[in-house]
């Protein structure tokens, strides 16, 4: 036990020893290195007298966990585990079942099988919930369960999963796994082309710049590019999209840090595709990171037109530090801006409110900031289009809606209750079907809770603790009446929204994602709006002077 405990003990001496060499540590040095024999001494003393068996790792896990909570969500500690599934998700390519899978407490969730990959020749669909894999049930299994699909390619798993409340088994032949960065590009119209950039990964630059050169090579005049639901990535790839826009040797972003050695610009190194082509480019609230980067970039050269809505705001870098034993610490280190000079970052975790929630910047606040021909652009976090479009925003009802995975659930069971449609690009939800969602969510316990209504049962609270809750009684159930109808009001207003979030989600369960982007072309409003914008010159040089 003794020894087991000493070799524990060796993470916070490696952890001075590291600190030492830099800058911002020597400044402090004492403070810091007094704060670690604090915990080392805490640390050592539990170990040793606790009444109850401990487990060093445990303990340590907890400790590092809760000393990052109160900084940014992004700065992040990871076991071995955690390193290599984060090499996947920046290389865009790994070894397992081929599907978008949920890790939840006692189950997986299959949310996407991808077309022709082991997942889906094994018969597995979006919805099927994985309790057991081989031997291991998954409730039991205290690491990342959605580990144990992972394995060389060419062996076998076996899975038992519950569909539609049956439970059955079927074995997958695991094989090598490419995830394309851009999952779909055609051509629109006579000369309008159209990519989809899924994410920012190693591959992410060189299939945008084929995209590119092939729709040209079809005669494409015009180009939309699609970032709406791209969380970012690798930022030398968005420099590198960016690049295939504009000249060599444009500033495309800057980093700016207390540590002056994170402090760097960053500016586009080769020869662009083309520099004229008219360009749209699409983004949402989930367009995050090097998506803004790319998007605020286009925009503040003024060499695109940007369509959507606000994105995410995303503007903290962060850099992997390795530790001991196959460990990782990512570190937010500085700030993205804009060639403008506008930050991206939304949220400010350091000046939190009453509740410890990060806080944004009022609109009134917002710094305006110029573009290279002399527009107007603000700060504020996130990229404001240069067309918002009611279409693209999520209102805070849809948002809890999505939170409950009710979409996805709604789109599951009326898979294997509906014949396939005959025509993807004519498929169509009818107002009977935005009822039967309607009493889905009530069946399902729906509860949409609002500021107002959280406010009110504070104060309901306090007013029973000073004895005058009985006073207010009839009042306070009138309040709730009045709210319960103000969300069923609520839900009616966004029935557009809500209809074509069913409508994307149904489609892709019998057309897999590349029959999605085939409906998008035919009924997506942000894309006939993009084309709309193109088709007039006029229009598309409007937004750029």
């Amino acid at each position: 036990m003794k020894v087991f405990f000493k070799k524990r003990i060796l993470i916070p001496i490696l952890v001075i020893t590291v600190f030492i060499g830099t800058t911002a540590f020597k400044s402090n040095f004492f403070e810091v290195a007094k704060q670690i024999e604090i915990f080392t001494t805490v640390f050592k003393e539990l170990n040793m007298n606790y009444v109850d068996e401990t487990n060093p790792g445990d303990l340590m896990d907890t400790a590092i966990k809760g000393m990052l909570e109160d900084l940014d969500p992004y700065t992040n500690y990871y076991n071995e585990q955690d390193v290599e599934a984060s090499r996947i998700n920046n290389s865009g390519d790994y070894t397992g079942i081929g599907a978008n899978v949920l890790t939840l407490k006692d189950k997986l969730v299959i949310i996407e099988p991808y077309k022709d990959y082991a997942a889906d020749k094994a018969g597995l669909k979006a919805g099927d919930e994985i309790i057991k894999v081989d031997n291991v049930t998954v409730a039991d299994f205290k690491d990342d369960a959605g580990n144990l699909l992972q394995g060389a390619a060419g062996t076998d798993v076996t899975v038992t999963y519950i569909r539609q409340g049956k439970t059955e088994t079927t074995t997958i032949k695991r094989e090598a796994v490419d995830i394309h960065a851009v999952p779909h590009y055609s051509m629109l119209e006579d000369d309008i082309g159209y990519i989809v950039l899924r994410k920012f990964t190693k591959k992410a630059a060189s299939e945008t710049k084929s995209a590119v050169r092939d729709l040209k090579n079809q005669g494409a005049k015009k180009l939309i590019l699609d970032l709406r639901g791209n969380p970012g990535g690798l930022l030398v790839e968005a420099v590198k999209i960016t690049n295939l826009f504009v000249p060599k040797n444009q500033l495309v972003v800057t980093t700016k840090s207390k540590v002056k050695k994170y402090n760097k610009t960053y500016y586009t190194q080769n020869e662009p595709i083309d520099t004229e082509i008219p360009l749209v480019v699409l983004i949402d609230g989930t367009s995050a990171s090097a998506s803004e980067i790319v998007s605020g970039a286009l925009q503040d050269l003024d060499r695109a037109v940007v369509v959507g809505a606000r994105s995410f705001g995303k503007g903290l870098v962060q850099r992997p530090k390795p530790l001991v034993y196959g460990t990782q610490i990512k570190i937010t280190i500085s700030r993205y801006y804009t060639p403008s000079g506008r930050c991206i970052q939304a949220l400010d975790y350091w000046n939190r409110d009453e509740n410890g929630k990060a806080t944004r910047v009022k609109r009134e606040n917002y710094n305006a900031f110029r573009t290279k021909k002399g527009r107007t652009v603000y700060d504020g976090g996130g990229i404001q289009p240069d067309l918002e479009l009611e279409a693209t925003k999520q209102s805070p009802i849809t948002k809890a809606i999505l939170n409950e995975n009710l979409i996805f659930k709604y789109a599951t069971d009326y898979y294997y209750n509906n014949p396939e449609p005959v025509d993807v690009t004519a498929f169509e939800l009818k107002s009977t079907e935005f009822s039967k969602f309607k009493s889905f969510l009530k069946n399902n316990d729906f509860n949409f809770d609002t500021k107002a209504e959280k406010a009110f049962a504070e104060a309901y609270l306090v007013a029973k603790e000073e004895k005058i809750g009985t006073a207010i009684d009839s009042d306070y159930e009138q309040l709730l009446n009045a709210l319960d109808t103000y969300k069923n009001q609520a839900i009616d207003a966004n029935k557009n929204e809500i209809l074509a979030l069913l409508s994307d989600e149904i489609v892709k369960r019998y057309f897999y994602r590349e029959g999605l982007y085939t409906y998008y072309k035919a009924t997506n409003p942000e894309i006939q709006e993009s084309k709309a914008i193109l088709n007039t010159l006029s229009n598309y040089q409007g937004y750029l002077d």
